[in-house]
């Protein structure tokens, strides 16, 4: 049995353990810092009761397949797993560490959380659900613990993946019968369940029940006539009715009476502003017969920078002034709203949510508030996407142009046509400030 103690080192000196995090039902975590570069990582392996186990060799494939399953992802609202290394015989995964609480702790702490707070948690990590079963994996185990806010930031991420699990949405397959009580659905208390994406919405819904009540969920295999799931609002008036029947439509005891996707409860909850993978393929639309196949390819492989041209590219395309590389007032305030909802929709699907107009006219609608612009907007507003370093605004070059930029911080390169931001006063809103502004009004006319 290996327990690791503070300041042992790992990996040939590589990583000293700062702290014992935690142990669940497989495994147990370590914050530990890299020698040569001082950042801290987390390291997860095995705990002690699986290490006694007689089966212990398999455990230790059935966590390396996790690794690997994990390693596949590449999300904002999803931990990320760097590599997999091996000390005395024993399989760990090097992680990120995230700086945060979980939102177990977040409420103990502040209480029961606000519709809207608890909104837009469950729709980060909703997206990040959409993509783990995009992948062909369920992940059985979401629950406030399982979940971190980002120290200082309203962004959650998605952690412990010991539980999840290959699966065909709909298909009886035999499954380890672990599970969290208040959060599993009935399926999972059954060696044999009939698991799909359901399985996971249950999760989602029971997250969102004690996100908004500070309750546990009573068990799925308490639930009969008697022992009735009890509806949020009872428990927190200031629950919306739309929201408390999405709940306990998403905890339905028989699986065929979930919504049965992710998105399907999220638009239950109104919040499904962004078409599933599959549907968004399907539905490129133009109404000037564009093309926008190369930037759909361009965004699902993550070539970011060469997506934002190409989305340059194509807007001049739409208003017929590729020779003239630019876009007047006119061109913006007459754009198409079909050609701008599904440039938008393309970049919000393969960002999840990150990136987009749409992302863009909600930070500028909650910095700029109702009125005149404040004397500080701009300077505020390039601070919050990234677009300023330090008091001044970027070069195109040097913009981010990666998954992990800010928010909002793509596509840029339509209001890039003079190079670098220019700053002439907020109260003139010239050159690309007039720009970004039209099309922001744009977005809001369409409906975006």
């Amino acid at each position: 049995m290996k327990l690791w103690q503070p300041h042992q080192q790992l990996n040939n000196g590589r990583f000293i353990i700062h702290k014992l995090l935690g142990s669940g039902g497989f495994g147990v975590t370590y914050s530990v810092r890299e020698k040569t570069t001082s950042k801290l990582f987390v390291i997860k392996t095995l705990n002690h009761l699986q290490q006694q186990k007689q089966n212990f060799k398999q455990l230790q494939v059935k966590f390396v397949n996790e690794a690997l399953r994990l390693a596949r992802c590449s999300h904002p609202h999803i931990v990320k797993v760097y590599e997999v290394i091996q000390e005395d015989g024993l399989w760990c995964m090097v992680m990120e560490y995230v700086d945060g609480i979980d939102l177990a702790k977040y409420i103990d702490i502040n209480g029961v959380l606000s519709e809207q707070e608890a909104l837009l948690y469950i729709e980060q990590i909703g997206q990040a659900l959409e993509y783990i079963h995009h992948q062909g994996f369920l992940h059985r185990d979401i629950k406030p613990s399982n979940i971190i806010l980002r120290r200082g930031k309203s962004e959650v991420v998605l952690i412990d993946f010991g539980l999840a699990r290959e699966y065909t949405n709909g298909q009886i397959k035999s499954m380890t019968n672990e599970r969290t009580n208040g959060y599993a659905p009935i399926e999972q208390y059954q060696r044999k369940g009939n698991f799909g994406a359901y399985t996971d919405v249950y999760a989602l819904a029971a997250t969102l029940y004690t996100l908004l009540t500070k309750k546990i969920p009573i068990p799925a295999d308490y639930r009969n006539n008697i022992n009735v799931l009890e509806p949020p609002k009872n428990l927190n008036q200031q629950i919306s009715d739309q929201t408390n029947n999405a709940i306990l439509q998403g905890m339905a005891l028989d699986p065929e009476n979930r919504p049965q996707s992710i998105f399907e409860l999220r638009d239950l909850l109104g919040l499904a502003s962004i078409l599933p993978i599959d549907e968004l393929e399907q539905k490129l639309i133009s109404v000037v017969g564009v093309d926008y196949t190369r930037l759909r390819d361009l965004l699902a492989e993550g070539r970011w920078r060469e997506a934002d041209e190409e989305t340059t590219q194509l807007m001049l395309t739409v208003v017929g002034r590729e020779n003239e590389g630019w876009l007047s007032d006119q061109d913006i305030l007459n754009f198409p709203c079909r050609d701008m909802r599904t440039i938008n929709q393309l970049w919000l699907k393969y960002s999840y949510g990150k990136f987009g107009f749409s992302v863009q006219r909600r930070i500028y609608q909650s910095i700029r508030g109702s009125g005149n612009y404040p004397p500080d907007f701009w300077d505020s507003f390039g601070d919050q996407v990234g677009w300023r370093k330090g008091k001044n605004w970027m070069y195109y070059e040097n913009l981010n142009f990666d998954i992990t930029a800010p928010e909002a911080h793509l596509p840029s390169g339509i209001y890039w046509f003079d190079s670098w931001w220019g700053r002439y006063g907020w109260f003139l809103l010239d050159g690309v400030e007039r720009r970004f502004a039209n099309i922001i009004a744009r977005v809001i006319k369409c409906n975006i």
